[in-house]
């Protein structure tokens, strides 16, 4: 962590950066954070500006280019957070934003609003005021920690919140979210397991996104994690020029069971501004998913859903009711109609199809 990339001169130590991404490292500074661990660069091609791992994580000046969304907040969480940090959509279960800090600084991320800006960083007193609401509202019995990365934070305050939500009766299932087994897997300690072994029922989802991401390393640290009883499943989002292909997505979740994680989401990227030359069709998605299915084992298959303010839609024709002139609309699992608003497909990218809707108010 000390050692983060968060400058050009020390970039050139394991890439060659392209004209255009030494553009953007400069011109992006003031737009969003990033910083990149040795290890995770250590991924990167260094003659290929296309490479996989780079363009994760490498700013690149198409980030300020016109974006129809320019959205900071798609999910609208900060409407659905009672206090700082505090994510309640669903009625079980929330999602608990424990810190605002990264290992790395993904140019896609959901959060972007908040990741690396200290105002979203949580005070002591401030995650008592979380618990406390969490104690008081005993229809939760799921919390998921998540930040920013809740593995930045040392092992004794990861114990101390753990006990903390442990005592909590109706608290039944803990989460992590964390991205460290990819970015800096040597996070994952003996003595970190021994912490997490002491409050399960604990799980674990983490964020592989590309099958270069799966190095003995990460494997190692998915080892420790399954040793010490805690089950790991993965969340993929759908990056175009990065995993947005039937051969490359069958090849990660080959990958992810043959280290005994479960595939568990692919997600749609979110309308996050900046981000539209990473987004894809949806169409595209529900081909690639099309295409998995009867070519994988059944538990190798993840679900393709989009998140929204309604909860998370499964991207299947049960839900895709057809595209209009807004983008693709679908129906959430609350029986609200939500347009996502998203290009279509170039004539003849994908062989699927939805059908043409009426307008339709969000």
């Amino acid at each position: 962590m000390r050692h983060r990339i968060d400058s050009e001169m020390a970039l050139r130590e394991y890439i060659q950066p392209s004209e255009t991404e030494s553009e953007a490292i400069e011109a992006t500074k003031d737009v969003f954070q990033w910083s990149i661990t040795p290890y995770y660069a250590s991924l990167m091609d260094p003659s290929d500006p296309n490479c996989p791992i780079r363009r994760q994580v490498v700013p690149l000046m198409d980030e300020l280019a016109p974006d129809v969304v320019g959205m900071e907040d798609p999910l609208e969480e900060v409407a659905h957070s009672p206090v700082k940090n505090l994510i309640h959509n669903y009625p079980d279960r929330v999602a608990f934003c424990v810190t605002s800090q990264c290992a790395i600084y993904c140019r896609y991320c959901l959060r972007k609003r908040m990741v690396g800006e200290a105002e979203f960083m949580m005070r002591k007193g401030e995650l008592r005021e979380a618990i406390a609401y969490i104690a008081a509202h005993s229809e939760i019995r799921d919390v998921l920690l998540t930040g920013g990365d809740p593995l930045t934070l040392g092992d004794a305050n990861i114990d101390w919140l753990l006990t903390e939500l442990r005592a909590i009766p109706h608290v039944d299932l803990i989460r992590i979210g964390s991205r460290m087994p990819v970015k800096l897997p040597q996070r994952i300690t003996p003595e970190l397991c021994e912490v997490l072994s002491k409050h399960h029922p604990i799980w674990f989802n983490t964020h592989f996104n590309h099958p270069n991401e799966l190095t003995p390393e990460a494997g190692a640290a998915i080892d420790r994690l399954l040793r010490a009883g805690v089950p790991v499943g993965n969340q993929t989002v759908l990056l175009k020029g990065i995993n947005d292909s039937v051969e490359t997505m069958r090849e990660l979740c080959q990958g992810l069971v043959r280290m005994r994680i479960r595939p568990y989401y692919l997600y749609q990227a979110q309308l996050i501004g900046g981000t539209a030359h990473l987004r894809t069709p949806i169409e595209v998605g529900m081909h690639i998913m099309h295409e998995l299915q009867g070519r994988l084992t059944g538990f190798a298959i993840p679900k393709y859903v989009l998140d929204t303010p309604f909860g998370k839609v499964p991207l299947t024709r049960d839900y895709v009711l057809g595209r209009n002139a807004e983008g693709v609309v679908m129906k959430s699992t609350r029986g609200d109609i939500w347009v996502e608003m998203n290009e279509a497909p170039l004539p003849g990218q994908v062989p699927i199809g939805l059908p043409e809707m009426d307008s339709f108010v969000k």
